[in-house]
């Protein structure tokens, strides 16, 4: 019996898939594949295998050492695997034991900057066959089976906003490794180690400028051929008011694939441009003077199955004054959806901002949400309702996110939020004109704040599951802590994110 047999994931399909891949490796030539998987934090992570193990691979898996979920931002194992009972409320973790990585064929992708290598993505297995509840693409799988059940699918669009950055050298011709030399001095080796040398790619402060598009041009036109040659929906690039701050756009899709296509395109466009020399940072605020923050801002509806959007209002279009009450835009299930949103928000956060450095965004005035709000086409609200009653494409925006957070956690937040608000009939309040009023709702103010919500939510206790909420609150005050006892706090953020987020 082969693995994928042992875990269910075998079927006529996907044997003659495999097959159809391996013969397409090798008439393409590829010499290596890439087996990838999205790990607590929203990297990639894998091993690369010779072309002649894929088809063994495809069909048996390929062994990864279990203590890779158990890490903090750091790369520290946060569990005491190798003593008696350090694992006990995580069965299959003990003595840093062995997962499957299971690649789905049909994820395959040549990797447009890697010569002659191909790519697939893994979903992470126990060895007796048994899904990994930790593995937080299994974890949005399950929100979605609850949509699923209901009749109902979910839709994303994504806009992520990020930095680009030119890596500085005073040494010429040094090829990839433009300016890491500090980062790959031994010397200088830490844990985790030095970021890079850093110039700006354009000025910042001249929002949408055409001018500072063509000055960015280059490595812009990187991030639209490596997305486009990884077929992901990139539909625009435009530069974001920040130094060096750009913002990438996609079109709507299922949730799952958005998630995916989100993890792919921060690693993709993160390799290909270090190879031409720049440096691209999902990290909220980079640790330099007047930064801006990045964003990600996720788009959602609900749809049934013949794709009609149950989230928008039946009736004719209104006129363009704001509206008050979520019900004079949304339908009934998308105002519940709404009230869910908002109701949950403070322990959304700590799941759609998962880093310490991400709380610096949530400012008053910068068009990032300060207070649990929601508001018609109010980019200062928490959740901007964008539509009017008789709008087919009437959706909520959710702009909580940070670029760094784990997409599979980010959209399943959403899901279990937005199924309680339904389950439980919540109304939605009145729609914010002043968003950063003093008398509003704040958000959490910090991480550790945000954790302590998470831990005491029922909701997502329930949908995530009691061990999962606390395993991922765990790996996160691991970061806290060490950030508490760091002596220089902005050097901490810069080895720790940014050189590696």
């Amino acid at each position: 019996m082969s693995f994928a047999q042992l875990c269910g994931a075998d079927s006529p399909g996907r044997q003659a898939a495999c097959r159809q891949l391996v013969l397409m490796a090798h008439s393409l030539g590829l010499e290596q594949i890439r087996l990838s998987w999205c790990d607590q934090h929203g990297q990639l992570r894998g091993k690369t295998i010779m072309l002649q193990a894929l088809e063994k691979a495809l069909q048996n898996g390929i062994g990864m050492v279990s203590t890779i979920l158990l890490k903090d931002t750091s790369d520290r194992t946060v569990y005491q695997v190798f003593e008696d009972g350090g694992v006990a409320d995580l069965p299959g973790f003990e003595a840093a034991s062995n997962l499957v990585l299971l690649p789905d064929p049909a994820s395959f992708k040549q990797l447009p900057w890697a010569h002659q290598t191909g790519w697939l993505q893994c979903q992470a297995w126990f060895q007796n066959g048994q899904p990994v509840l930790l593995d937080t693409r299994h974890q949005l799988q399950n929100a979605l089976v609850l949509l699923g059940q209901l009749g109902w699918q979910m839709q994303c669009g994504l806009e992520v906003e990020f930095h680009i950055y030119k890596a500085v050298s005073q040494v010429a011709d040094q090829g990839s490794n433009l300016g890491w030399q500090n980062a790959l001095d031994p010397q200088q080796a830490a844990w985790p180690g030095p970021a890079p040398q850093l110039q700006l790619i354009h000025q910042g402060y001249h929002l949408l400028s055409e001018l500072l598009s063509d000055t960015a041009h280059e490595p812009l036109h990187i991030v639209q051929q490596t997305a486009q040659a990884l077929g992901l929906p990139l539909t625009s690039l435009e530069i974001e008011l920040g130094p060096s701050q750009v913002e990438a756009v996609f079109d709507v899709t299922d949730a799952l694939t958005a998630a995916d296509n989100m993890v792919l395109f921060r690693s993709a466009v993160t390799q290909a441009l270090r190879r031409k020399g720049f440096y691209a940072t999902f990290m909220c605020r980079p640790p330099f003077p007047h930064i801006m923050s990045s964003g990600w801002h996720l788009h959602q509806s609900l749809v049934d199955p013949n794709g009609v959007n149950l989230f928008a209002r039946e009736g004719k279009l209104v006129a363009a004054v704001p509206a008050r009450e979520a019900e004079e835009i949304l339908s009934l299930k998308g105002s519940q959806w709404l009230a869910g949103l908002l109701q949950h928000a403070k322990a959304m956060s700590a799941l759609a901002t998962p880093t310490i450095n991400g709380f610096e965004r949530f400012r008053p005035h910068a068009m990032a949400p300060q207070s649990i709000c929601w508001g018609q086409d109010n980019r200062g609200a928490m959740l901007r309702v964008v539509g009017k009653a008789g709008d087919a494409s009437t959706h909520i925006e959710n702009r909580l996110g940070e670029p760094a957070a784990n997409p599979y956690l980010y959209v399943a937040s959403q899901i279990h939020a937005g199924l309680d608000g339904i389950a439980h009939k919540l109304q939605a309040p009145t729609a914010t004109l002043s968003p950063y009023a003093e008398a509003a709702n704040k958000l959490p103010a910090s991480l550790g704040e945000a954790l302590e919500h998470l831990r005491q939510s029922a909701t997502y206790n329930a949908g995530f599951g009691n061990s999962f909420v606390n395993y991922f609150c765990r790996v996160k005050q691991s970061e806290l802590d060490r950030f508490a006892a760091a002596k220089d706090p902005l050097a901490w953020q810069k080895h720790e994110y940014l050189g590696r987020i």
